[in-house]
């Protein structure tokens, strides 16, 4: 009505500004309708997305499946990629110019999304539902876990799950053995010991079992009266169908898939894998780069890290306090036993007191912080052999659990604690959990972008947060120091490890041995690493390219704007984007100089 009466008043009085208003106001419905489209395409995509894996929409507290399990057939595959094509193409039609700054970065993100998932199925990911340290296994042990489990409904709900995972593992093995006709497997060379993952849940009585874990204590949102039957149902349950799972998959891991699988470790090797590593590169880097440019890279990073690395040993020299070259300072952090923990309690301990000590550094770090807590405790034990030296466990959206820092307390001879500080920055705060924590809060971002996790971000801001630790003046010895530049060094080694073997025809040993002769970290994590870079290709290239982005953007920061410089202020903005691709990030923190350079 306000608009139909500016143009009467204007054709009074000036018809050629009349014509532009009306012109103007007439495009205004397809403005409106620009953003109404994607705004229901989104929504729609998400709630597919919701429906087909129902595991994802208890984690973000929509608990319309709480009692399915996902499905992955031929069907299941069919019709996604059959859906997904349709949104990318009704997403196309959408003149996305028409949206708002915020909208249009919506948009990118979400067309990104789609092609992921689009490119997963064009190269078959789903014939390797895991690798070295995970896979679709280690999120059904984590069941008991990430369920709410208060009420009588809810244990239904559990139980009808329990009672799916035969289902899911046939499902699963059907793929895997699809995946060994047509060339499609996790390389044989990592997936040594990793039976022990499955060996875990085959036991002799249900009460044994983790799934059998949320029945030993009766919580009061369930009657007194039901209990018993619920307690007996899942015995029945875990003993007729989750134990003979389980065991069931560990025979044809052992005896089928294992013998079966590739030799060879690159992902070149796999059917078109040079685009397929191609393709992995942009998705896990955000960026136009290839296997040549980021190797170089690291050969660069690695050889100016080593130079401050140095320079920390020719200090200890000076003081008296070691002498001997690189190799052999190396070789000492690896051997002395004032460096590693006597127990999984000890080094529990020592990781919640740095946790502590960060805690009380981050209001002079940020001027927001989330209102969730996170916890420490040790990596499960039916993974920790072969998982990595620590973890950030997200909660799931609306429960009553916190977030988690998990540390691997496996092989306490090969957790060092001189490495603990960078480890928690990253990990905890002001790395994954605050970062995380703080994306869940984004309420005014559409769904799809709240609970998305692009590496090159999220895991560059985790190395980011590490540097942090220098300046909140957490490394409290020169061996801390060296902790950290040593798991500098290590992401930095990842960018030649990662592309040498996938590309440039590295071998596993040459990959040990590089991290063993740049890095202080113990031989079982390295060797636990290199697998993870051989059945992960790619991600690891995420965290030294985020990293070295997000200071470069500081660094331009600082020099654009002086004294107006507030570093609370640009982590501040940083975070507030949730987790994006880095040209996002880049064109954000320019916005924010640009801001603060126009200000008062």
């Amino acid at each position: 009505m306000i608009r139909f009466a500016n143009i009467v008043l204007m054709r009074r009085t000036a018809p050629a500004a009349c014509l532009l208003l009306v012109c103007w106001s007439a495009c205004l419905p397809a403005m409106e309708s620009a953003a109404e489209r994607f705004r229901a395409l989104y929504e729609r995509e998400w709630n597919f997305r919701l429906a087909e894996f129902p595991m994802l929409a208890t984690e973000v507290g929509d608990h319309r499946y709480d009692n399915r399990l996902g499905s992955i057939t031929k069907a299941d595959i069919g019709r996604r990629e059959r859906f997904w094509r349709d949104i990318l193409d009704e997403l196309s039609r959408i003149d996305t110019a028409r949206l708002n700054a915020a909208e249009q970065v919506d948009a990118t993100i979400f067309r990104r999304q789609i092609e992921s998932f689009l490119d997963d199925i064009r190269f078959k990911m789903y014939l390797m539902p895991l690798n070295s340290d995970s896979g679709f296994h280690s999120s059904l042990a984590m069941l008991p876990f990430r369920m709410p489990l208060a009420t009588f409904d809810d244990f239904e709900h559990y139980l009808a799950r329990l009672a799916a995972l035969p289902r899911v593992f046939a499902e699963q093995k059907a793929m895997m053995r699809r995946g060994i006709e047509l060339g499609y497997t996790v390389p044989r060379a990592i997936l040594a010991g990793r039976d022990q993952t499955f060996a875990a849940h085959v036991l002799e009585r249900s009460d044994d079992s983790v799934f059998y874990r949320p029945f030993v204590s009766r919580p009061s949102g369930v009657d007194k009266s039901e209990w018993p039957a619920l307690q007996k149902r899942a015995r029945a349950i875990i003993g007729e169908k989750v134990i003979p799972a389980w065991r069931d998959f560990l025979d044809f891991f052992k005896n089928e898939y294992v013998p079966a699988a590739r030799e060879t470790i690159a992902a070149t090797d796999l059917p078109d894998g040079k685009a397929f590593y191609a393709n992995q590169i942009r998705y896990y880097t955000t960026l136009p780069l290839d296997a040549e440019t980021i190797h170089q890279m690291g050969l660069d990073e690695v050889a100016r890290i080593r130079g401050e690395m140095q320079r920390i040993i020719d200090d200890l020299t000076a003081r008296d306090e070691f002498h001997g070259d690189f190799a052999a300072f190396l070789k000492f952090l690896r051997t002395d036993a004032r460096f590693y923990a006597a127990t999984p309690r000890e080094l529990l301990m020592t990781a919640s007191y740095y946790a502590k000590r960060i805690d009380a550094k981050l209001p002079s770090l940020f001027g927001r912080l989330p209102r969730q807590p996170y916890g420490v405790a040790p990596v499960p034990d039916d993974i920790a052999p072969n998982y990595t030296g620590g973890r950030y466990v997200s909660a799931p959206e609306g429960g009553t659990e916190p977030g988690y820092f998990w540390v691997n307390t496996y092989d306490l001879k090969s957790r060092p604690l001189y490495v603990l500080p960078a480890l928690t920055l990253h990990e905890a705060v002001p790395g994954h959990h605050l970062q995380i924590a703080l994306a869940a809060e984004q309420a005014e971002q559409p769904p799809f972008r709240r609970y998305e996790y692009i590496s090159a971000f999220g895991e560059g801001w985790g190395l980011y947060a590490e540097w942090l630790g220098v300046e909140a003046g957490i490394y409290e010895t020169p061996y801390e120091h060296f902790g950290r530049l040593t798991y500098e060094m290590w992401r930095a080694c990842r960018l030649v490890v990662d592309t040498g073997i996938h590309a440039l025809g590295w071998n596993r040993t040459q990959a040990i041995d590089y991290l063993l002769a740049n890095t202080a970290l113990s031989e079982h994590e390295i060797t636990t690493e290199v697998d993870r870079y051989i059945g992960w290709p790619a991600q690891a290239l995420s965290y030294k390219i985020g990293d070295m982005t997000i200071k470069r953007l500081r660094r331009e920061a600082e020099s654009a704007l002086g004294t107006r410089f507030d570093k609370r202020a640009f982590h501040d903005r940083i975070l507030a984007l949730g987790s994006v691709p880095l040209p996002i990030l880049e064109s954000a923190i320019r916005n924010f100089i640009a801001e603060r350079q126009g200000g008062p």
